[in-house]
């Protein structure tokens, strides 16, 4: 065997065994089949097991979670169903079948939180659920068990707990381009004693985040770390143009120093929240108040915190002047954060240390307000 062919040999056979390593196949549960039985923790602070809704005619299990922006549209149509149908003898539980760790940053782009029990927890607070939300993200045994291939996934199981429908809750995420809602449609054929018109649907939706992900999580993770950090130098009328924007993108800023000690603790924040939204129309700018002649000083930082992001340094001595540019009514105080929109209005600012999950909601909210999808 040549060498090129040799070569050719292992690149094959090494991608072959990282397909099959990687490759996760938990097949759907097919209609007909009983529902497996479950015990899981739920945000309520008790445990849900199947025999809880013993007492319902049918049951719908929807695997859903956090993080994914399908599965956030469809949480005010879920709320709907369950109160429309609760005193028709229908029971609605929510399971999240996501380990966290199964998770990229990149991934968390449409949320301010993700998938693990604490946040699910305040999701559900903060939504006003009306449903059990389940954890399943530790061993994922339910999920096996059930196959939801994204989120949300929908089984409908009717008095026997035989499952009669499974698929999507209906043919779009867009409400006002729905033309089917097969959820509803099942449960009102069910109730009225009739099969579902349409039993199996195909589902829309961020993939399922099985624990097998955990090993190309580290793999992302090791090219977040070999990206190129650099530094810049930043004038006047480099200051006035990040403070105007017009980039097209939400920006945010951090105004930092070696020298701050709170600056350096929340850094590594600002690192983790750019890699979270730079899939979208988001951008983060740190900007180093130290002096020009620190730059090496400033640079070693950044390289250690991996901020592969824009990053500046004030361009000269004449620290009022660079001041005035961005903001004549920043003092110059340090740490100072700004969130800018695409047309250069503030939507967020902190003069201090911020508050991580408020800094994510006014995040996700602006990169809504500019382009939800």
């Amino acid at each position: 065997m040549s060498s090129m062919n040799l070569i050719r040999f292992l690149f094959c056979a090494a991608f072959l065994c990282g397909s099959l390593l990687f490759a996760v196949d938990y097949p759907t549960l097919p209609l007909g089949a009983h529902a497996p039985d479950f015990n899981l923790p739920g945000v309520d602070g008790r445990n849900w097991s199947l025999k809880d809704f013993d007492g319902s005619k049918i049951l719908v299990v929807v695997f859903t979670c956090n993080h994914c922006p399908t599965a956030q549209h469809y949480e005010e149509p879920l709320k709907q169903i369950t109160a429309d149908y609760k005193s028709r003898g229908v029971a609605l539980v929510a399971i999240n079948p996501n380990d966290p760790r199964g998770l990229r940053l990149d991934e968390l782009a449409w949320s301010d939180l993700g998938d693990s029990f604490p946040e699910m927890k305040i999701r559900a607070a903060r939504n006003h659920f009306n449903f059990p939300y389940l954890h399943d993200g530790d061993t994922e045994n339910v999920s096996h068990a059930y196959g939801p291939a994204a989120t949300p996934h929908v089984f409908v199981f009717d008095a026997a707990r035989k499952l009669r429908y499974v698929g999507g809750i209906d043919d779009s995420e867009r409400a006002g381009k729905v033309q089917r809602q097969y959820l509803r449609e099942a449960l009102d054929a069910l109730l009225a004693g009739r099969q579902p018109p349409v039993a199996r649907t195909k589902v829309i939706g961020c993939s399922t985040k099985w624990s097998e992900k955990n090993a190309l999580v580290k793999d992302y993770e090791a090219r977040l770390a070999a990206e190129p950090v650099g530094l810049s130098p930043a004038d006047t009328h480099t200051l006035e143009a990040l403070s105007k924007n017009g980039s097209g993108k939400v920006r945010l800023i951090n105004f930092w120093a070696t020298w701050c000690a709170p600056c350096v603790a929340e850094f590594d924040g600002f690192v983790t929240v750019s890699r979270m939204y730079r899939p979208r129309d988001f951008e983060f700018v740190s900007v180093a108040l130290n002096r020009p002649d620190e730059q090496k000083r400033v640079l070693e930082f950044l390289t250690k915190q991996q901020a592969s992001n824009r990053n500046l340094i004030f361009a000269s001595e004449d620290r009022t002047a660079l001041i005035n540019s961005f903001n004549p009514a920043w003092q110059g105080e340090v740490p100072y954060t700004v969130l800018l929109s695409p047309e250069g209005k503030v939507v967020y600012s902190e003069t201090g240390s911020v508050d991580f999950a408020a800094l994510k909601r006014a995040v996700v909210k602006a990169l809504d307000d500019h382009k939800p999808w």
